[in-house]
C-alpha cells in the first residue's frame, strides 16, 4: 500500500463521520448500553485512545469492543482474530461493510475507532477525537464506580490547547516524518517533533502529569504515541534523534503510565509492530518486522511518585482486564 508521494508533505485525510453518540441522542443515536460495537486495532494509536478510555472509565460493558487484526489492505480492516474470519456480533469479515451500510457510496477512509450501530451495521462515527470526549462525558451514567475524570471541566481550556500541540506536532507529527515525499518535509517534521517533545520534557520534569494532578485525556493522547516510538517511529519513522529510552523524562512519565492500570494492559506491541512493517509496503518493501526492541524496560521502576499527583485522583484503579480482550504480559 502507498502512503508516499513523491515530493509531497505527508497530509492526513480529515474527513471523518462526525455524527455523536450522546446522552439526549439528539443527533439520532442515544447512548444505550449494549446498542453498539466499537471497533478497534491494537496496533493502531487513534484507536489505542479509547481503548485505553473505554478501560479507564469502565465502560467494557456498556460499550462491547471488536478488535480488527493488525494487518489491513485496500479495502479495510479485517477481522481475521475471530473464528470464521468474521466478527461474532456484527457477522462481517471487513470494517468496510459497516461503512458501506451506512453511505453506499462512502469513498473516505476506512479507519478505526469506528462506533457502529448494532441493530442496523452502520458506522454511527470515526471521529477520534470526539469518541474518546464523549466517552467521558456523555457516557456517564455508564461509567464503574470510582472513574476518573479525564475531562475535567475547569482544567478544559489547557487540556485542549495541550492536544493540540500534541496532535500536530507529535501524534501526527511522526506521521509527517514517516510519510514525507522529500526532504525538505521530513526534516520540517522531524525538528517540530523534537522541538515539542524537548518542550513536554521540560514541562514533565516537574510534574508528573500533563495537566494537573491526576491523569487526563491529556496523558492517553501523549502515551498511544509514545509507546509506540522505540518500537515503530525511531526506525520506522525515521525519527531517529534520540530514541524514547534515551529521553529520561519522558521515558520515565511514559513507564509510569504503562505501569498504570488501563495503560500498558491494553497494549500489544506484536500487533503494533506487524501493522507497520507490514501495511506501510512502500517504506519496508522486504515486509520485514524487526525482531527488538527489548520490552522489559517498561517494567523498571520510574520514580515518578515523588513528584506527587495521584493517577485516579479521588477514583480507584479499574479492576482485572476482562478475559477475552487481554493482551500478552511483559517478562521483567
Amino acid at each position: 500500500m502507498s502512503y508516499v508521494t513523491r515530493g509531497k508533505e505527508y497530509s492526513r485525510d480529515s474527513r471523518y463521520i462526525r455524527t455523536r453518540i450522546t446522552a439526549d441522542g439528539r443527533d439520532g443515536f442515544p447512548v444505550e448500553p449494549g446498542r453498539y460495537r466499537l471497533v478497534v486495532s491494537r496496533a493502531c494509536p487513534w484507536a489505542s485512545r479509547a481503548v485505553v478510555v473505554r478501560r479507564l472509565l469502565g465502560l467494557e460493558e456498556a460499550l462491547p469492543m471488536a478488535i480488527a487484526g493488525p494487518v489491513h489492505d485496500e479495502r479495510s480492516w479485517t477481522f481475521d482474530l475471530d473464528p470464521g474470519g468474521r466478527d461474532p456480533v456484527l457477522g462481517i469479515e471487513r470494517l468496510q461493510e459497516a461503512y458501506l451500510a451506512r453511505d453506499p457510496g462512502y469513498d473516505r477512509g476506512i479507519t478505526v475507532p469506528a462506533i457502529v450501530d448494532v441493530p442496523t451495521g452502520k458506522v454511527v462515527t470515526n471521529d477520534f477525537v470526539q469518541i474518546t470526549l464523549d466517552m467521558s462525558q456523555e457516557w456517564s451514567a455508564h461509567h464503574r464506580a470510582g472513574a476518573p475524570d479525564l475531562y475535567p471541566a475547569r482544567l478544559r481550556p489547557e487540556i485542549d490547547a495541550v492536544n493540540d500541540v500534541v496532535y500536530r506536532d507529535v501524534n501526527n507529527g511522526v506521521y509527517r516524518a514517516g510519510f514525507a515525499g522529500s526532504q525538505e518535509a521530513y526534516t520540517a517534521a522531524y525538528e517540530r517533533l523534537f522541538a515539542r517533545l524537548d518542550r513536554l520534557s521540560a514541562r514533565l520534569a516537574h510534574a508528573r502529569y500533563l495537566v494537573g494532578d491526576t491523569i487526563t485525556e491529556a496523558d492517553v493522547r501523549l502515551f498511544t504515541t509514545l509507546v509506540r516510538f522505540d518500537a515503530v517511529y525511531h526506525g520506522h519513522f525515521k525519527c531517529n534523534r534520540h530514541k524514547l529510552a534515551e529521553m529520561p523524562v519522558l521515558w520515565a512519565y511514559a513507564r509510569d503510565l504503562f505501569q498504570t492500570p488501563g495503560f500498558g494492559d491494553t497494549v500489544d506491541f506484536d500487533h503494533i509492530k506487524r501493522h507497520y512493517h507490514l501495511v506501510h509496503e512502500d517504506i519496508n518493501p522486504t515486509g520485514i518486522v524487526p525482531a527488538g526492541p527489548e520490552l522489559s524496560g517498561w517494567l523498571a521502576p520510574h520514580g515518578r511518585a515523588a513528584l506527587g499527583g495521584r493517577p485516579f485522583g479521588e477514583g480507584t484503579a479499574p479492576g482485572p482486564v476482562p478475559a477475552g480482550e487481554r493482551v500478552p504480559a511483559l517478562s521483567p
